[in-house]
């Protein structure tokens, strides 16, 4: 029979909620409840294929913020497991090792929890007598600037060998170089898998031997958006390895950008959105959907939808309450050139402005200056993870400028042309 284990990562469980809007209380509850459920759905899938293991390379917690009503659900999560069974493997992460309960909770004797540094651990003895060995390493600080990798054992001579580590390999966008090293170091150490950790988005970054970052289970906001799952892997008593993913996030993030090119009718508008949202959702029965649709495209409605927003909110909202359990966290426009007042300028002063402001104003290197300069003020007050996102490096944060810029320059052009029209101007 073959070696077959469940791996996956970066649970972050019970994380507090960051970014998603709390308007809605029972859309709060499913977020701050995803995390759990996705461990939940996790157990449930390694008892019904009848794994050997589950793999949890690391960030089972979500730093200091762990409470001991989180470990204790941990903890009975994995007593299932152990009445199946199955073992548990853990490696801890930066986040496990700010963790005040992580070296105080009892688990079950089916749990191996790899210290700083230990022995590689027997977890099979195959058919054709060869034996699976896994080799962890936890960290035991919040920070490792250096790798780890030369604290590992070397491969065990006529087995199969499984190694777990938690790192940002050679470095990725968001995240801080945690135990970094490279994708070669990885292939010349001799292990047959490399079950990582740390990075939120899935990549296989080697078929051979097999070095997979199996992403988190489950997203907890946009900027991790799209069905998240685990890695079920299979290696055979000749050491081939074989890998499945597989979906378990409850909850699922999504950006939907809808163009609305040509459109001039606000009802328009309305079905083409609903269209998307029908669309998303069959091709996602299951999930709970949590979307941020972006409005973009050439359209003579820009305008009103941004004068009117307040109002453009609640429609989509009512939209996607209507394809059931979808959610709206954000509606964004992006509107490119289709200024109401196009050809008559002239004739129109609120017309008039718009060019200015687009022709002139807009490009002119003090007006981008003068923004840059607020923006560098800002920045240093805002969270590291914040900073990273909206502006990682010089050209980050002349995109943030600019769109800044764009979009407020917009705003209130559109609430001119809207009152325009009220007053007779048109």
């Amino acid at each position: 029979m073959p070696f077959r284990f469940v791996h996956t990562a970066d649970l972050h469980l019970d994380s507090p909620l960051r970014s998603l809007a709390l308007r809605n209380e029972e859309l709060a509850g499913i977020v701050r409840g995803a995390t759990r459920n996705a461990l939940v759905r996790i157990v449930d899938l390694c008892i019904a294929e009848g794994v050997d293991a589950l793999l949890i390379a690391g960030d089972l917690y979500d730093g200091n913020q762990t409470s001991m009503n989180t470990a204790l659900f941990l903890a009975g999560e994995l007593r299932r497991l152990d009445e199946a069974g199955i073992r548990t493997f853990i490696i801890r992460g930066n986040h496990d090792a700010q963790s005040q309960v992580t070296r105080e909770l009892t688990l079950p004797p089916s749990v191996h929890v790899f210290p700083g540094r230990g022995k590689p651990v027997v977890a099979k003895i195959l058919e054709n007598g060869r034996s699976v060995h896994i080799h962890g390493m936890s960290f035991s600080d919040p920070h490792a600037p250096e790798s780890l990798l030369p604290h590992f054992h070397p491969p065990v001579a006529d087995a199969i060998n499984v190694g777990m580590l938690h790192t940002s390999l050679a470095g990725s966008a968001g995240h801080d170089p945690y135990a970094p090293c490279s994708v070669a170091d990885l292939r010349a150490h001799g292990y047959d898998y490399w079950a990582l950790g740390h990075v939120h988005q899935r990549q296989v970054h080697s078929e051979s031997p097999c070095i997979v970052m199996p992403g988190m289970p489950q997203g907890r906001d946009i900027n991790e958006s799209g069905v998240k799952g685990v890695t079920i892997v299979m290696i055979d008593d000749d050491g081939e390895v074989t890998l499945e993913e597989r979906p378990v996030g409850a909850a699922v993030f999504e950006r939907v950008s809808i163009d609305l090119t040509g459109t001039a009718d606000w009802r328009d508008m309305l079905e083409t959105v609903g269209r998307q949202l029908a669309l998303l959702r069959k091709s996602q029965p299951e999930a709970d959907l949590i979307l941020r649709i972006t409005l973009t495209g050439a359209t003579p409605l820009s305008w009103r939808l941004r004068r009117d927003f307040d109002l453009l909110q609640g429609e989509l909202e009512n939209i996607a309450a209507g394809q059931g359990r979808c959610w709206v966290e954000k509606v964004e426009t992006l509107f490119a050139g289709c200024s109401k007042h196009a050809g008559r300028v002239a004739a129109d002063p609120i017309g008039e402005l718009t060019a200015l402001v687009e022709n002139e104003v807009l490009s002119a290197f003090a007006f981008r200056a003068d923004m840059r300069a607020v923006a560098e003020e800002l920045l240093p007050h805002l969270p590291a993870e914040l900073r990273n996102l909206l502006a990682a490096d010089e050209e980050g944060l002349d995109d943030l400028v600019e769109n800044a810029a764009l979009s407020g320059s917009a705003d209130v052009l559109s609430h001119l042309h809207g009152r325009s029209a009220i007053d007779g101007i048109d």
